[in-house]
């Protein structure tokens, strides 16, 4: 059953898929599987569904708004939400348009998280220019603030030809939720701390204290530019959760395996495995117990107010895969959600 609703107080729980694809299955399959993944974390109360974009074969899905659309017309509660929208190579109205659409469709749930891309195969698809990407994120971040806030007429031109006489629509009655996706750059969190945007980082590998560090400049260039309220720090890690944490390691490292052998050609051998999985890894494979510890320790360290994994990778099958999101929202929510203490500031 889900939760009180989402708030300051307490933490959000979330899933998203990237959409690598696996041989065998074919792309249909895969969106459809994703699909009923969203459809399925509604159901069971989890409060924010991700999907990715890439503009690879190795991955099912480009468009990400068309399959949460998909999601949207299954489903009655929960966030939809990119993961990420590779903005350096979007165009910011279209972008801003079919989210703004997409809200409309889920009433009201619609949510943009944008990033730079970590894959060059987009800026030579789009013909953008990736030794200016950063320079060029930052305008089309720029533009689509203003487009959400229906202010975007001067602005148009630093980017491209000015519009005139011209609406751009849909318009709705709420302002359309943007975060902001960081890697490992301490820049992006500056940028999204000081246009006082929600943050949402990739916690994949290593220790705390690497993320510490980011979420600590994050913190500090919101408070700099005087924004008011608290810093809304997420984290996106992987995940799986099992019935025992043993059981969970022998379940999922076949799969995380494949997951490097073939998104990252790196092998990776079960010692490995196991640290990252351990109480200092970012990794978050283990039983309900194991990974509400894990995150109230991250909640106390770093201060995050929303925890979304990235469920459904290297091949894992669809069965234990919504068994681990049942598990997560009836099991792994009631541990974290009492308990959670007052957001840390790290300053």
């Amino acid at each position: 059953m889900r939760s009180t609703p989402a708030g300051p107080e307490r933490v959000e729980l979330g899933v998203q898929s990237l959409a690598d694809v696996v041989a065998g299955v074919p792309p249909a399959r895969r969106v459809a599987d994703i699909v009923e993944l969203g459809v399925h974390a509604d159901r069971v109360g989890i409060d924010v569904f991700g999907v990715g974009e890439h503009h690879t074969s190795r991955f099912a899905v480009s468009s990400p708004a068309v399959v949460l659309a998909a999601v949207a017309a299954r489903t009655s509660s929960i966030t939809l939400t990119s993961a990420v929208s590779v903005l350096s190579v979007l165009d910011p109205i279209r972008l801003y348009q079919d989210f703004a659409q997409l809200d409309q469709v889920s009433g009201g749930r619609a949510e943009i998280t944008v990033g730079r891309s970590a894959y060059a195969e987009p800026f030579t698809l789009f013909g953008v220019d990736r030794n200016r990407y950063d320079e060029i994120f930052a305008g089309r971040l720029d533009l689509l603030l203003a487009l959400r806030a229906d202010d975007a007429g001067e602005r148009l031109g630093r980017l491209r030809p000015e519009l005139r006489d011209s609406t751009i629509v849909p318009r709705l009655d709420r302002l359309l939720p943007v975060r902001v996706g960081v890697g490992g750059s301490p820049d992006s969190a500056r940028r999204a701390g000081a246009l006082g945007l929600p943050m949402t980082l990739a916690h994949l590998i290593g220790g705390p204290g690497s993320a510490a560090r980011l979420v600590r400049a994050y913190r500090q260039a919101w408070q700099d530019a005087g924004h008011p309220g608290a810093a809304d720090v997420g984290l996106a890690s992987h995940l799986y959760v099992g019935a025992t944490s043993q059981g969970a390691r022998e379940d999922f490292y076949p799969y995380y395996r494949t997951y490097f052998r073939e998104g990252r050609g790196v092998h990776l051998d079960r010692a490995a495995f196991d640290e990252m999985a351990g109480p200092e890894g970012a990794l978050l494979v283990g039983s309900p117990a194991e990974i509400g510890d894990k995150m109230l320790r991250q909640r106390e360290a770093l201060g995050a107010v929303r925890f979304v994994g990235q469920v459904d990778l290297g091949g894992i099958p669809q069965v234990p895969l919504l068994r681990s999101v049942e598990r997560l929202a009836d099991e792994v929510a009631p541990v974290v959600h009492p308990r959670l203490s007052p957001t840390s500031s790290l300053l």
